[in-house]
């Protein structure tokens, strides 16, 4: 039908509200929005300095690896994200994401979805399914494995979470329900009407795999341990610091002095760490998340 345009649903986060707390509104991105006030965001200054720092680094006399960019350009971007407020590059970009969709959609009708944490499916295709494992069901199977002995965070706090299916619902309901030529925004989550607390999380993690424990190479189950949850961060650090970082840097200057005794011991109790350290990274800015 000549001048008439379907809708375009986009799907990006509701965490594009970075920690702010209280009820967060399904409010629209215009050009230029951060969360730091006084400041003041231009995508396309932002894709410059992607430029110049890339071209920077090739300009170098001994040109870069591409694991070296890759580093560069998460530590960028992590500092940009942070300078305008938000926690991570993710959120950062899924915002800018909004921003040129208001930009440049002219009159095509827009609904933009915003999912909370989104896990496993409620029914379709089936109750439980997922590809990969993302946001919360990291957690979970991190739990299984007994990674993290200690973690940061309040069991009072309400995770936000949302099913799959739930989210790929709103979505088409939304987009049969909108056409007209204008941007709309829909938060799909649960913490208003079916909040989920920390504490009741730990504890279905705790009775399921004390049911279904892992099974060790040797045959034993692995001893299901609750996480000990820091309230205050430079606790929690320190912590690290005195109980998993020193003495495995301790183990490795041993293993060096006697010639590799012990790397592969310490090879995987650092990859352990590691590990640890990355779930801390991605989810340290949200344990004491308070919007709704």
């Amino acid at each position: 039908m000549d001048g008439y345009h379907l809708p375009t649903s986009i799907i990006f986060s509701a965490f594009v509200a970075g920690t702010q707390e209280g009820m967060l509104l399904e409010k629209a991105f215009k050009n230029g929005d951060t969360l730091r006030e006084g400041y003041h965001v231009d995508i396309e200054d932002e894709l410059d300095l992607v430029d110049k720092v890339k071209s920077e680094l090739l300009a170098t006399k001994s040109g870069t690896s591409e694991q070296l960019e890759k580093l560069v350009m998460k530590e960028l971007g992590l500092k940009r994200a942070c300078h305008f407020g938000w926690p991570n590059v993710y959120t950062f970009t899924k915002a800018m994401g909004e921003i040129l969709l208001g930009q440049r959609r002219e009159n095509v009708p827009v609904v933009i979805i915003r999912p909370t944490m989104v896990t496993s499916t409620y029914q379709d295709p089936f109750p439980g399914w997922i590809e990969g494992a993302r946001t919360i069901d990291a957690l979970i199977v991190a739990y299984d494995e007994q990674a993290f002995p200690c973690f940061l965070g309040d069991r009072r706090n309400i995770i936000d979470v949302i099913p799959a299916d739930i989210v790929i619902n709103a979505a088409m309901v939304a987009i049969a329900f909108r056409n007209e030529e204008v941007q709309v925004i829909y938060h799909v989550g649960s913490s208003l009407q079916n909040p989920l607390s920390l504490y009741s999380f730990e504890d279905a993690c705790w009775d399921y795999f004390s049911i279904n424990p892992r099974i060790l190479e040797n045959g034993k189950a692995l001893p299901n341990r609750r996480p000990y949850l820091f309230k205050n961060v430079s606790f929690f650090r320190l912590c690290l610091l005195l109980v998993y970082k020193i003495p495995l840097e301790m183990l490795h200057i041993m293993s060096l002095l006697l010639c590799g005794l012990f790397s592969t011991h310490y090879n995987k109790l650092n990859r352990r760490f590691n590990f640890f350290m990355l779930l801390v990274k991605l989810y340290a800015p949200y344990a004491f998340f308070n919007g709704r």
